[in-house]
């Protein structure tokens, strides 16, 4: 905790270290991705096995309060990305270090550049969207449904705690040389596979970037007779179930997204290892306490994405997912299907914005 205390403070009194606000940015940037990430491929799979849950989910980040979010998740991807790249090729070359300053300052311009126009083309589709006065999930029930995610990652950090204490008992830190080898071959692998992997996603994040938040947009997920990103498939329902079957329906779409989930989840999750790891030194319990909670996210994410991606959306995924838009008292479309599924949908709900 002291060393936290100490990164925060000597951060704040820096001037003109643009290296140390670099360091301090990558960190944030992801941490933030690393959280998107858990409540992404939780909600994801929900398309699958609750599809009415995945329904309120897509509706919750429609909501202008997450749709904020969804710019500064956008932000945060690019820039972490952007330096990300930075630190491996001053790595390759170390005595390109010198230069560190000017790469820094390369970075921030590249990500401006990039989200200049990555800007302008998401907000019209908020103004799209909001120019048809939607129906949307009140923002306090919006928030308070983020409520079960809070409380698994507690939990994910008080079993890793408890674990912590036991193995404690069992297990006495830095007093095995051989330990301490094997110690340092995973930490050269680990630093090895953290620049490979990062060379491997950013195409693959900045193309899923571009489908989902740009070319196509979160909006369009539950709009009626459009026609799928990536794919030549009508989404007939509009629900985002439907998004999801006719993209999941295509194996290279597949492929693609199981490449993605393994690659962003054991980098995400290292990378919090390496962060909470670095302020838990001085403690034994703390520390394995957090690479336990790296391990217990990074394996929950892999079971739960890899599961959803083998699983199949049926045709009555949709129907529920329809029933779950007409009980949250959402739009639905004249032209959608949904209606010869269930009937003319209501016209009020409790969880609407009055």
């Amino acid at each position: 905790m002291s060393s936290l205390v100490t990164t925060l403070t000597e951060t704040l009194r820096y001037r003109g270290a643009i290296g140390q606000w670099s360091w301090v940015l990558h960190r944030l940037t992801g941490l933030g991705v690393v959280f998107f990430l858990i409540l992404h491929v939780v909600d994801t799979s929900w398309s699958v096995f609750y599809p009415a849950l995945y329904e309120e989910a897509i509706a919750i980040y429609q909501t202008p309060l997450f749709t904020i979010g969804e710019f500064f998740l956008v932000a945060a991807v690019v820039y972490h990305a952007y330096n990300g790249l930075r630190i491996s090729v001053m790595d390759y070359k170390p005595e390109w270090w010198r230069h560190q300053e000017k790469a820094a300052y390369i970075v921030l311009g590249l990500t401006a550049l990039t989200l200049i126009p990555t800007f302008v083309l998401m907000f019209a589709h908020v103004l799209d969207y909001h120019a048809e006065d939607p129906s949307m999930i009140n923002q306090i029930d919006a928030l308070v449904k983020q409520l079960p995610f809070v409380i698994g990652i507690a939990a994910a950090i008080v079993a890793a705690v408890l674990f912590s204490g036991i193995t404690g008992l069992f297990v006495r830190d830095g007093d095995k040389t051989g330990g301490r080898n094997m110690a340092s071959k995973s930490e050269r692998f680990w630093w090895s596979y953290m620049r490979i992997s990062g060379l491997l996603i950013v195409p693959l994040v900045f193309g899923h970037l571009a489908m989902m938040h740009i070319i196509q947009g979160v909006f369009e997920i539950t709009a009626a007779n459009h026609t799928v990103v990536g794919t030549s498939i009508v989404n007939e329902t509009g629900t985002a179930v439907e998004f999801v079957q006719a993209r999941w329906s295509l194996l290279g779409w597949k492929i693609y997204d199981i490449g993605l989930l393994a690659l962003v989840t054991v980098h995400g999750f290292n990378g919090l290892r390496y962060v909470l790891t670095d302020y838990t030194m001085e403690n034994g319990i703390a520390r394995r306490a957090s690479v336990y909670v790296a391990v217990i996210g990074a394996v929950v994410l892999l079971v739960m994405g890899s599961a959803a991606l083998l699983g199949s959306i049926d045709q009555e995924a949709i129907v529920r997912a329809c029933e779950a838009r007409q009980e949250l008292g959402l739009d639905i479309s004249a032209e959608s299907t949904c209606l010869d599924l269930i009937g003319e949908p209501v016209e009020e709900a409790n969880l609407l914005n009055p």
